[in-house]
């Protein structure tokens, strides 16, 4: 078959330019167990809170303890789900996923929660995060279950949360959390898991605990969700964490908790910078607060002599914040964001590119015009965005544009669950920071240092992920070609192609090779 390009997904969600990514986070994941209680809005509500977390698909599955029912859409939350679908998914447990694809295409198929057979029932499952041992997994199902590809694989789900819905199917002896406590251990990478069969949600974190996964408390029930923010929308009391290493399961006999993995911990830093909402609390620091002293270390690192401090809204505004408390520089808002840009399918043209259509930002001219600027944003993937920026601020008559970056420079690609570029593509491998400014067009450009964006998240340096600034990865890497966001739609695979032939429609390496690439 002939390879079929990819449509544009007609999001426009990059300030300035449609066309370049900043970081993408994997997924938000949510599950309740709540009697009484209309738990498929709960559900709805949670997801509506992570939607920052994934806006290509969401999903809700549902249980009423004898029968358990699965709706998802490519989308937003918001677009996904009405009233009339909310009204159908009855029961007093669910889970809720908002996704972003890390591992296999943003397609129908790999929309979640995804479903499975279990020994004693049914399975629904959600997954925040990318797996590493991908390929190994391949090689687990087939041996046990054989090379014919069955349940979400068989439909064409080709993400590594089908591999482990297909390994939790089990045998007649062993119950799904026995089974659970089996395959976990196998896993290798980030994930953070919502799962349930007909009478029981389940929470599971990696041993790193990578990505955040929280425990709340309803009157009626508990909750358990990708972040703190999910919680206070459905009006839950904050617990604790989900336990790096910690499987909890809730059901009528209330919580419980095993422990599956010892802890080594290893917290993403870039949660801190960037993905996690502002009002989430992470490993009880404040990401807002966390965000503000990376602004002030920055100004102690890179001081400059301007007249206002801006930040890039909306993820540069704490650190702009903090940049100007500790400076003595006022702060403004030298940028207008258009708060209801979210999705279109009426795609600029290049030549509409080039007058610099502006479908997010736009810059407030009385404020800056005459003014030397300090432009405050949270990090530099490719730098065309920035490039962008500063080019629009001149012509909207800054007199100096001074750009200060409340992350270290990204170097390495994550393969914990960011949808980085390639080190190819990663503006700071080819370019210090000295030509990095010129290739913007920025008068200067200062990042944060490494041991100051630490110390801002009041985390010991020992219990952080860091590989993209540093390359140091905390989790054992498989070879090049055992990697990669498109691997299980390789037909060469044990299992074989889809029953429908859809490994042929999306060919490519994925982050196979990245770490090679100059």
């Amino acid at each position: 078959m002939v390879p079929v390009a990819r449509s544009a997904d007609g999001r426009l969600t990059h300030d300035l330019n449609p066309q370049e990514k900043g970081p993408q986070d994997a997924c938000g994941v949510f599950g309740v167990w709540a009697p009484g209680e209309e738990v498929a809005k709960l559900a709805y509500f949670g997801l509506y809170a992570l939607q920052h977390r994934g806006q290509e698909s969401a999903g809700i599955a549902t249980s009423d303890g004898s029968h358990l029912l699965v709706y998802k859409d490519m989308g937003l939350v918001s677009q996904v789900f009405d009233e009339t679908a909310l009204s159908a998914l009855t029961g007093h447990l669910a889970i809720g996923h908002c996704r972003y694809s890390t591992t296999g295409a943003s397609t129908w198929e790999n929309a979640q929660p995804t479903l499975g057979p279990t020994a004693a029932g049914t399975v629904a499952l959600g997954h925040n995060g990318n797996l590493t041992n991908t390929a190994e997994l391949v090689d687990l199902v087939a041996e046990r279950y054989g090379s014919k590809r069955r349940g979400e694989l068989a439909r064409g789900n080709t993400t590594d949360t089908a591999l482990v819905t297909a390994l939790l199917a089990g045998d007649p002896d062993h119950t799904l959390e026995a089974t659970a406590l089996e395959v976990l251990p196998r896993l290798r990478g980030a994930y953070c898991l919502v799962f349930m069969d007909e009478t029981t949600l389940y929470a599971a974190r990696d041993p790193q605990g990578v990505r955040p996964l929280v425990l709340g408390r309803l009157e009626r029930g508990w909750v358990v969700a990708s972040e703190t923010s999910a919680l206070d929308i459905v009006g839950a009391s904050f617990v604790r964490e989900v336990e790096p290493g910690e499987l909890i399961a809730i059901d009528s006999d209330g919580l419980r908790s095993t422990r599956f993995a010892p802890v080594d911990r290893a917290g993403c830093i870039f949660e801190y910078v960037y993905l996690a909402r502002p009002d989430t609390a992470i490993a009880g620091r404040s990401v807002h607060a966390a965000r503000v002293a990376m602004g002030r270390r920055l100004a102690a690192e890179h001081p400059v002599e301007a007249d206002l401090v801006i930040p890039v809204p909306e993820s540069g505004t704490p650190a702009a914040v903090g940049y100007a408390a500790a400076s003595g520089i006022p702060f403004g808002q030298g940028l207008t964001k258009n708060a209801y840009v979210g999705r279109t399918f009426i795609q600029p043209s290049q030549t509409l590119r080039q007058l610099g259509i502006r479908l997010k930002l736009n810059p407030l001219r009385e404020v800056i015009k005459g003014k030397r600027l300090v432009v405050v944003d949270d990090s530099i993937v490719r730098g065309n965005t920035q490039r962008a920026l500063v080019r629009m601020l001149r012509e909207a008559g800054a007199a100096e544009v001074h750009v200060r970056i409340s992350s270290p420079p990204v170097k390495w690609p994550c393969f914990y669950g960011i949808d980085f570029a390639s080190r190819a593509e990663l503006i700071a491998n080819g370019l210090n920071p000295e030509e990095i400014a010129a290739s913007l067009g920025a008068d200067s450009l200062g990042y944060i240092s490494i041991e100051g964006l630490v110390a801002a998240t009041e985390q010991p340096v020992g219990q952080l992920c860091t590989a993209c600034f540093t390359g140091r990865y905390p989790i054992e890497l498989p070879p090049d070609d055992r990697l990669g966001k498109y691997l299980l739609e390789q037909n060469e695979l044990p299992l074989g192609a889809p029953a429908d032939g859809l490994a042929s429609l999306l060919p490519g390496a994925g982050a196979a090779g990245a770490l090679d690439h100059p």
